[in-house]
């Protein structure tokens, strides 16, 4: 496609091919000629622990073998069910190498809301942690699942650090094995060759549920080779870079810009299990983190984590953040203490994670007329516009709903094909996102098109209201709703935590964005709590704040 297509190959990093091959059919493919160039590169970092490439390797064909004894056939989908731990990164390894796919799941998950995905995606087995196994097994009786393995936290680690491991004493395994033992016990042996290709599902990765029940959104080989490997080139990964697991691989994000960016290239993958903030700091330093990418909630908790200090990003080369759009105040105020920027990224489930982010040693612009901060350009192999309600271009600078297409967004929904046909006609996804494209091709996202707010006719979207309460220096975190209005039909409604030891006022916060916002984007009220709702993955959610009972505004 030419640059008038695609300005935004303008503002790439120097060098970087805006048209790259993606030089593998399959992970694992990718993952083997990783081994094959530096075997004894370090491949996983745990605390005190290292695995080699080759070890990695080593271990992940025996769990391949064990899990093919156990009846997985290329296609079938097996359930993960664990924290940010070494293991996962093998489990996803002896899947691949087997044809199978990870139904990626998150620890969170208990019973009903488990037990839906489960049935949705007819798992042939789990692997769990050893403390869950019990629970796990009432969940999936007289389902699919024919197997559960279970797994320790403190395995390939001798630290324990009471901070993350609470106690030393080891679980009783589940009754179909524990899965470093059976490791091995098959150790030494390599499974037998599958032929994968890249329509084979890598991972099934279920949405958040936000516009209805979740969806199995199929990422397939090619889809997250593609975003591996233009993410990788984007930031300017290198042989000898470490890669942080910060964000939970039960989300695509870590699964795939985490986890798998790591391992197809020469890179190390470090875990530190769930995330402690200390602990996250000591592991930036001791493991020489390059490269991570995290929540704002994640970077919120490193800020105000006392004794933190410039020192503890010393080895960073780029930091990035998704989930949702950086406040511009948060960013500054990060980059004044620790000397680093957080990049924007954006991606979804259905996009196989990142696909948009900010260029490494560029700085996001604001929209001028929004004063949202740029969420970056498109990758490589992407193709980004926004379109009106009947689906055609708009001008640049105008607003409408960000649509893409290329080899990472996925061709359709685990048996949903309802779904898949309204959600991803011609192969081309409708986010759902409100978004501006500027003529030189920087990508606001200015919000969900449900969330925006009608305020006697007039729109607002809700993150240019919470953009101007984080200037104020005693905001810590902001969500704007709309709320029914008689009057109005919505009027703005905020909601506020404070910075630690910070005081301010309903009333206060009202007066001090009066000057920043027009009248009919002013919130009516501000409610200060101690906490916003979120998901596991920090994202703030909207959805529980709008539908909370609150006073009728009278001011």
């Amino acid at each position: 496609m030419t640059s008038e297509k695609r300005p935004w190959t303008a503002l790439y990093p120097n060098g970087l091919d805006p048209e790259p091959a993606v030089p593998f059919v399959s992970l694992v493919d990718a993952w083997r000629a990783r081994v094959d160039a530096n075997p004894d590169g370090k491949a996983i970092a745990y605390f005190d622990g290292v695995l080699t490439a080759r070890e990695t390797d080593e271990l992940s064909d025996a769990l391949a073998v064990a899990l093919a004894a156990r009846g997985v056939q290329r296609g079938d989908r097996v359930g993960i069910y664990l924290q940010n731990i070494p293991q996962y990164a093998l489990t996803l390894l002896a899947l691949w190498k087997l044809g199978a796919a990870a139904l990626v799941l998150n620890p969170m998950y208990r019973r009903a809301e488990l037990r839906r995905l489960v049935d949705d995606a007819e798992i042939v087995g789990i692997v769990c942690a050893d403390t869950a196994v019990a629970e796990t097994a009432d969940t999936v009786r007289d389902s699919s699942v024919r197997w559960i393995l279970s797994t320790s936290d403190l395995d390939f680690q001798t630290r324990d650090d009471a901070r993350v491991f609470p106690s030393t004493d080891r679980a009783v395994a589940a009754p179909d094995g524990d899965l470093v033992e059976l490791i091995e016990q098959h150790r030494g042996r390599r499974p037998p060759h599958v032929e994968i290709t890249g329509d084979d599902v890598a991972l099934l990765a279920y949405t958040s549920g936000t516009t209805g029940p979740p969806k199995g959104a199929m990422n397939t080989h090619a889809n997250v080779l593609a975003v591996a490997t233009t993410f990788g080139s984007f930031v300017g990964l290198a042989a000898g870079d470490a890669v942080f697991a910060v964000a939970p691989l039960f989300h695509i994000t870590g699964a795939v810009i985490n986890a798998t960016l790591a391992l197809v290239h020469d890179t190390a993958l470090v875990f530190a299990n769930r995330f402690n903030a200390e602990v996250a700091l000591e592991a930036l330093v001791e493991h020489g983190v390059t490269f991570t990418i995290g929540s704002i909630t994640v970077f919120n908790a490193l800020y105000e984590t006392p004794g933190a200090e410039a020192r503890h990003f010393a080895s960073i080369k780029t930091l990035y953040s998704g989930g949702a759009p950086i406040p511009p105040a948060t960013v500054e105020k990060f980059e004044a203490k620790f000397g680093k920027y957080i990049h924007n990224a954006y991606g979804m489930t259905e996009t196989s994670s990142g696909v948009i982010a900010v260029p490494p040693g560029r700085r996001a612009p604001v929209d001028p007329a929004s004063g949202t901060l740029a969420i970056g350009v498109p990758l490589p192999l992407l193709d980004a516009r926004v379109v009106d309600a009947d689906g055609a271009d708009v001008e640049p600078g105008k607003q409408g709903e960000l649509e893409l297409s290329g080899p990472q967004v996925i061709s359709g929904y685990w048996r949903n094909p309802e779904a898949s046909a309204a959600t991803l006609p011609d192969g081309r996804l409708r986010t759902g996102d409100g978004a501006i494209i500027d003529r030189h091709g920087w990508v606001y996202l200015v919000d969900r098109l449900k969330d925006q707010i009608n305020v006697s006719g007039y729109k607002v979207w809700p993150r240019e209201v919470e953009d101007a309460l984080y200037e104020h220096p005693a905001v810590h975190e902001a969500a704007v709703v709309g709320q029914p209005d008689d009057y109005q039909g919505e009027s703005v409604v905020a909601y506020v935590s404070l910075e630690r030891d910070a005081h301010a006022t309903e009333r206060e916060l009202v007066d001090f964005v009066r000057d920043r916002l027009a009248a009919y984007k002013r919130p009516r009220r501000v409610h200060i709590v101690e906490n916003l709702p979120k998901t596991q993955t920090g994202k703030i959610r909207r959805s529980d704040l709008r539908d909370r009972t609150i006073p009728t505004p009278t001011a």
